[in-house]
């Protein structure tokens, strides 16, 4: 079977994270850059990448990559490109452009330019005049121009994967899904330890863990914009949806707490987790993380606390994670990870990370700070 290539974007900071998914779903051919990990696979491939990938927010199918320095360049490398094999004479197809300290820099042209290129070739190989673009088929196609550098691909996710299809409401500064799996695989937290976020918001990380922990695939209930073209076997996503039911691990024994001090927060995190059928599975309560007591020996605390951008207010800020600290220094045989983007959170907190690295939540710079306890007797 022809290889293709496949690319899974990210955001910066994780492309470490999923290149080692990648490789835990069995390929090995990959090349990592900014934002993006590219690895060859086979057509059906597409569909276990989409369905089990967890940290990356896109799989993009790349058809050809070509220098442009000139518009002539672009019409002509887009043109060459078999669109046949992939679109259909009612199929529709969007272009999007983005071009990057390059010589093509008009977004707007290189759209156009691109989508005529694509149609003067159909035309010639359907032998129609006009496409009423009026199938289920959407191929969203991508023109990324770098240094020159034209990377034509097609999204093969539609809607982004942190859309997993569990969180129909969400509270203030939701954590994206692929960012909550992200730092729970780099907590390497694992299901025989209890997991707990103090400030578990919409409940977004209780929920991937116990994903995780069950080994639930985070696209299981969603849909995909590959499923309607013709370039998989038509039963691919529900082969490999039907190979993922049958992996779950119901006989787990989880240990999963979320608490939040805003009632709110927690009526829509048991909400979002009922969507997921895991409502009694999951312990959310209202509580101020001050005044929760935990019992065992050993557990992981994985979390996004307020910080100035969602709060407003920093010397609240600065006190509660005075406080977070002083909590956690009583509780030493547990490991904690957090994000924030207030710098001084060390000093506050009263303790030098064992690690930390610089990741993105949305728009926001932030540190993920690593404080790691002992391994469980």
């Amino acid at each position: 079977m022809k290889k293709i290539t496949l690319i899974a974007t990210c955001a910066f900071g994780l492309e470490a994270v999923v290149k080692r998914e990648i490789i835990k779903l069995g390929f090995d051919d990959i090349k990592v850059s900014d934002g993006k990990v590219e690895f060859l696979a086979n057509v059906n491939d597409i569909a276990k990448v989409n369905l089990w990938i967890r940290c990356a927010e896109r799989i993009l199918l790349k058809l050809d990559e070509f220098k442009v320095l000139s518009f002539e360049d672009l019409y002509q490398g887009i043109k060459k490109i078999k669109w046949e094999d992939l679109i259909s004479v009612n199929d529709k197809f969007p272009v999007n452009a983005n071009s990057v300290k390059s010589k093509l820099f008009s977004l707007s042209d290189i759209q156009k330019i691109t989508k005529r290129a694509i149609v003067d070739r159909l035309k010639n190989v359907y032998g129609v005049e006009w496409f009423n673009e009026t199938s289920n088929a959407l191929y969203y196609i991508e023109v990324s121009i770098l240094k020159d550098i034209a990377t034509v691909t097609v999204d093969t996710s539609g809607e982004a994967l942190h859309k997993r299809g569990y969180r129909k409401r969400a509270g203030d500064a939701p954590l994206k899904e692929t960012l909550a799996s992200a730092m729970i695989s780099l907590s390497f937290w694992e299901p025989n330890r209890v997991f707990y976020d103090p400030f578990c918001g919409s409940g977004t990380l209780c929920i991937e863990a116990y994903m995780m922990g069950r080994n639930i695939a985070p696209g299981i209930m969603r849909n995909f914009a590959f499923e309607n073209w013709n370039l998989l076997d038509k039963d691919a996503l529900k082969n490999e949806k039907n190979k993922a039911r049958a992996l779950i691990d119901y006989d787990r024994d989880l240990k999963i707490l979320g608490s939040d001090i805003d009632r709110q927060s927690i009526l829509i995190a048991r909400d979002n987790a009922d969507i997921l059928g895991v409502d009694d599975e999951i312990s959310f309560f209202i509580k101020d993380m001050r005044d929760v007591d935990l019992y065992n020996e050993y557990g992981v605390v994985v979390t996004n606390p307020p910080y100035g951008e969602r709060m407003g207010k920093i010397a609240e800020v600065e006190q509660l994670y005075r406080d977070f600290g002083k909590k956690f220094k009583e509780l030493d045989t547990w490991s904690v990870y957090l994000i924030t983007s207030i710098e001084s959170f060390e000093n506050l907190y009263g303790r030098k990370a064992d690690r930390k690295r610089k990741l993105f939540n949305g728009r926001i710079k932030v540190d993920f700070y690593q404080f790691y306890g002992p391994k469980p007797k």
